[in-house]
């Protein structure tokens, strides 16, 4: 189904089958390293799930997909700058299928959006970190197994260190005034994301 998605995408936006069909096998082997447990293709399925029922409401749609596509496409537990890399993957892809240089810009945007979840002047920008937050307000053996994929993909740190680290980052969540920036995300997830954070932060930290 994201094959289409991104392949009809592309073609509308003046590339050719070769050029969309090679575009994905990039985004395919991204997503597809045998290490990504959580940031996979699945993951932007999700999202995607998310955010297809909101398409109305959305203001550049196409651009939000350009976004949803590369805004993991560079993920590496070791870095800290996966979403500069990630961002500068997709801009440069876009400027050579001579995408429109504002939507670059705001791709670039949305991606970098991601790195501190915080509330943006462009409602685009928060419906798409919205998405990518998602999973937090899932029933409660959706969001267990998000915790065992992200504990896995950081594998390569001792419990000693992850654990403090996991901490920090659930209760920053848990700190927010306001997880969900737009009112249909916060409306729908808020609430059981609130309680899935404070769940992990009480004991279940993998």
């Amino acid at each position: 189904m994201l094959n289409q998605v991104f392949s009809a995408l592309l073609l509308r936006h003046g590339a050719g089958e070769a050029q969309a069909a090679a575009a994905w096998d990039v985004i395919t082997r991204q997503y597809g390293h045998r290490k990504r447990y959580y940031h996979n293709l699945q993951h932007l399925e999700a999202m995607y799930h998310q955010l297809q029922p909101l398409q109305p409401h959305i203001q550049d749609w196409d651009t939000l997909l350009f976004s949803l596509f590369y805004h993991d496409a560079v993920y590496n537990v070791l870095k800290k700058d996966n979403e500069e890399r990630s961002a500068e993957m997709a801009t440069t892809f876009l400027k050579e299928i001579n995408y429109p240089v504002g939507k670059v810009e705001l791709c670039g945007q949305q991606i970098m959006a991601t790195k501190s979840h915080v509330v943006h002047v462009n409602p685009d920008v928060n419906f798409f970190t919205d998405a990518d937050l998602s999973i937090l307000g899932q029933e409660r053996e959706v969001y267990r197994n998000y915790t065992l994929q992200i504990r896995k993909e950081y594998g390569i740190y001792p419990a000693f260190v992850y654990k403090p680290a996991r901490k920090n980052v659930v209760a920053h969540f848990l700190g927010m005034e306001r997880i969900y920036k737009t009112q249909p995300f916060f409306d729908g997830l808020e609430k059981q994301a609130r309680k899935n954070l404070q769940w992990e932060l009480d004991g279940f930290i993998a």
